[in-house]
C-alpha cells in the first residue's frame, strides 16, 4: 500500500508541498479538487453552487474512493475532505495520512494573499477572515488530528524552508513505508 494523503486547512501547503514531495518520492501527484474539476468539467465552486454542499461532498467522497485505489500516489485533499462521510477513516485504511498543521496566523497571512482565488473568502475583511479560519480550524482539527503523521507546515515561505520541509517529510514517510520501499 503506497498511498499518501495530505490533509489540512486551505492554505496549509497541501498542493505546494505535495507536488514537490511526490516528485521526491517518485509518486504521482493528484490534487483531489482538480481531479473533480477535470471529471466534471466545472470548478469546485461551480459544483458547490449548483448542487449544494451535500451533493458536492458525495461527489468528493466518490472521487476520493476512486483515487484511493491508485498505487504510488500522493493525494492532496480538499480542506473539508476529512470531515465528511467516512473519508478520514478510509484514508487511514488505504495509506499514510499526513496533517499539515499550520497556525491560524500563518493561514491568515497566506489566505489574505489568495482571497480573490477562493470563493469562500471573497469580500471578507482581515478580521472576518481570521474569525472564519479560527472557527473552521477549531471544528476540523479533531478530524485532521486523526492522521498518522502530524507535520508543522508553518515554514514554507522560502525555497529553503520548502526544500527542508520536503526532505523532513520524505524521511518520515519513508520510515512509515518501511525499508522494502527504499
Amino acid at each position: 500500500m503506497k498511498r499518501i494523503f495530505l490533509v489540512g486547512y486551505m492554505g496549509a501547503g497541501k498542493t505546494t508541498l505535495g507536488k514537490l514531495l511526490a516528485d521526491r518520492l517518485n509518486f504521482e501527484f493528484i490534487d483531489l479538487d482538480l481531479y473533480i474539476e477535470n471529471r466534471y468539467h466545472k470548478t469546485v465552486g461551480s459544483i458547490f453552487a449548483e448542487k449544494g454542499e451535500e451533493e458536492f461532498r458525495l461527489i468528493e467522497n466518490n472521487m476520493l474512493h476512486e483515487v484511493g485505489e491508485f498505487e504510488n500516489v500522493l493525494i492532496a485533499t480538499g480542506g473539508g475532505t476529512p470531515c465528511f462521510h467516512d473519508n478520514m477513516e478510509y484514508m487511514n485504511r488505504r495509506g499514510i495520512t499526513v496533517y499539515l498543521k499550520t497556525t491560524p496566523e500563518v493561514l491568515h497571512r497566506r489566505l489574505k494573499i489568495a482571497k480573490g482565488k477562493r470563493p469562500l473568502l471573497k469580500g471578507k475583511s482581515d478580521q472576518e477572515l481570521m474569525d472564519f479560519i479560527c472557527m473552521n480550524l477549531e471544528r476540523r482539527s479533531p478530524m485532521y488530528e486523526k492522521s498518522v503523521l502530524v507535520f508543522n507546515a508553518d515554514k514554507l515561505d522560502t525555497y529553503e524552508e520548502l526544500e527542508h520541509s520536503v526532505n523532513l517529510l520524505a524521511e518520515l514517510i519513508l520510515e512509515r513505508l518501511g525499508t522494502d520501499y527504499r
